[in-house]
């Protein structure tokens, strides 16, 4: 009896854990912040893409110079540079790497920003915004460039893209069920738009106009349970809009990461966003200004305000909507598996 007795304790111990251990989802627990620049504490716009040579995980971002106290008016989210990070461990971890060699530097000052980044039949595409100063305001052109490179870590110019204004940034770049691209992109001469160009090589690019008539920025496009899907920066959380042809697109009302998280430093609204899909899992990579949580100053007035730092969290589906929860822990387990979903490779 008292064996019987025993057995059965340990049975009610052990039924509790073993049923949390089948809840949890796979993958390492990810701390937040996911990750933060260690040059000017600025990491912002990330793109996530597998490095097949070095068998990790790169990620890339706009390595904004949030603490150059030198620097005036918006010049600290100019002259800047893109910084790599590198995770051995299914992007649970990142460490600084690097910074990306761009090899197109027509102008002794100049700006990178907010690339995407591609991989079709072994060579690496990257899109980058490229503005030809360091400037105090907002007026100057921008334009976007193509980039190849088969180490993810030096960049050969290829083109600088004619699209339909001298002001666009930030693009998104998704192959196509026939296999030609499209890319996504924020026209700023017309509100801060979403227009989008068709190619059928990634090098030779047409303008096709209009793609959603919405203000935001850093559009990311992903193909997830049967749809595709559009997230944008709105400036107040994402918008989220899904298409079952890649030309019309719905509007869903729920935003995403728009309310204050309460992990550590991530209580201010998300923004441009990445997005990993793995089969029935996709991540949320996106980046906070943690200084700026409700009740403090908006604008970037100081160090304080300025700094920025990348968060990830679990995307989920349910009844035709995607949500998120940025307090829930967020287990990551990236594998070959998703980094073929990221590449051109069918």
């Amino acid at each position: 009896m008292r064996h019987f007795l025993h057995c059965l304790l340990v049975l009610l111990w052990l039924v509790p854990a073993f049923a949390e251990a089948q809840s949890k989802p796979a993958g390492k627990l990810a701390p937040k912040p996911l990750y933060r620049d260690p040059v000017f504490d600025g990491a912002a716009d990330p793109v996530v893409i597998w490095n097949k040579r070095e068998q990790k995980w790169f990620m890339f971002y706009t390595n904004r110079r949030a603490t150059d106290t030198t620097a005036t008016g918006v010049t600290w989210v100019h002259g800047t540079r893109i910084g790599i990070a590198e995770s051995g461990d299914g992007g649970a971890t990142w460490r600084y790497r690097d910074t990306a060699n761009v090899n197109y530097r027509p102008t002794p000052q100049y700006t990178h920003w907010a690339p995407d980044v591609v991989e079709a039949n072994g060579l690496y595409h990257m899109f980058l915004t490229y503005v030809p100063g360091i400037f105090t305001d907002w007026n100057h052109p921008r334009a976007i460039l193509h980039l190849t490179s088969t180490d993810l870590l030096n960049w050969k110019y290829e083109s600088t893209l004619a699209l339909s204004s001298e002001k666009v940034i930030d693009a998104s770049v998704f192959r196509l069920p026939n296999g030609t691209w499209r890319m996504w992109y924020n026209n700023e001469k017309d509100g801060k738009s979403i227009y989008y160009a068709d190619s059928p090589d990634l090098y030779h690019w047409q303008d096709k106009g209009l793609a959603l008539k919405e203000r935001g920025e850093g559009p990311k496009v992903f193909r997830w349970h049967e749809r595709y899907w559009m997230i944008i920066d709105k400036w107040q959380g994402m918008a989220v809009y899904s298409s079952t042809d890649l030309l019309h697109w719905q509007p869903q009302p729920e935003r995403l990461v728009e309310l204050p998280g309460k992990g550590t430093e991530d209580q201010a609204i998300g923004g441009h966003p990445d997005v990993v899909v793995q089969g029935d899992r996709a991540y949320l990579f996106y980046f906070t200004h943690p200084g700026r949580i409700p009740g403090a100053p908006s604008a970037a007035t100081g160090i304080a305000t300025k700094r920025s730092l990348i968060q990830v969290t679990e995307l989920h589906y349910l009844n035709g909507k995607l949500t998120c929860d940025r307090d829930q822990p967020t287990y990551m387990q990236l594998t070959t598996a998703a980094a073929s979903k990221r590449s051109g490779n069918k």
